[in-house]
């Protein structure tokens, strides 16, 4: 198996279409090579604990709702040619994803990364759940058959907050600066929401490396 670091943030729109768009790869390529991991990387490291009210966070960022209609415009059209349906008008408030990066972490360590990522993905940009609230994160959890009482008990305290900001720290001490951002086996590094065709193309290549008696990826 080929290892594929996916560093991320559950609120990032192209995040969740470059997913879909790797998904879409995958389901035509089902003898990938491809084991997944799920990293920390939030969009707002500086955001309140709580959250901020959505139009307030709008308004800062682009400068009121015409600027956010402009820069949401070629998400929704990347979206739309994915097959997905993103409900920006629902979402009332922007969160402070680090507790979604610890239910991610903890997920990981039950073997329910995936699901937990997908489920936080449609919770806030088809939902417009506050994935930034721990009864929201809890009920995710349930959802994936965690134990929904033992994550709002960590939820509750500082478990592993510290190690998620290291670990995002990290990445950005390594250049990145935006997401999604994929690497592979460890060397190589796909920014963006990369196209399926794309994909399919590192499927093959990689098949082919690990199809040839002694290769590995190079």
């Amino acid at each position: 198996m080929v290892k594929l670091d996916i560093i991320s943030d559950p609120i990032c729109p192209w995040c969740y279409i470059g997913k879909t768009l790797l998904d879409q790869a995958l389901a035509d390529r089902p003898r990938h090579p491809f084991t997944m991991e799920w990293h920390p990387f939030q969009l707002n490291p500086d955001m309140p604990a709580d959250g901020m009210d959505r139009a307030t966070y709008l308004e800062a960022k682009f400068g009121g709702r015409e600027g956010a209609v402009e820069a949401y415009r070629p998400i929704l059209e990347r979206a739309e040619a994915a097959g997905l349906e993103l409900d920006f008008a629902a979402i009332e408030r922007t969160p402070n994803t680090l507790d979604a990066h610890r239910l991610i972490h903890w997920a990981g360590i039950e073997d329910r990364q995936m699901p937990v990522v997908m489920a936080l993905f449609r919770a806030y940009f088809q939902e417009g759940r506050d994935i930034g609230d721990n009864d929201v994160l809890a009920d995710i959890a349930d959802s994936v058959g965690m134990d929904a009482a033992v994550v709002q008990k960590l939820l509750k305290s500082d478990a592993d907050s510290e190690d998620i900001r290291k670990r995002d720290a990290q990445f950005r001490e390594m250049g990145i600066t935006g997401v999604p951002t994929f690497i592979v086996a460890g060397k190589h590094a796909v920014p963006g929401c990369q196209p399926k065709d794309l994909w399919i193309k590192v499927i093959d290549e990689i098949n082919a490396q690990l199809d040839d008696p002694g290769g590995e990826v190079s």
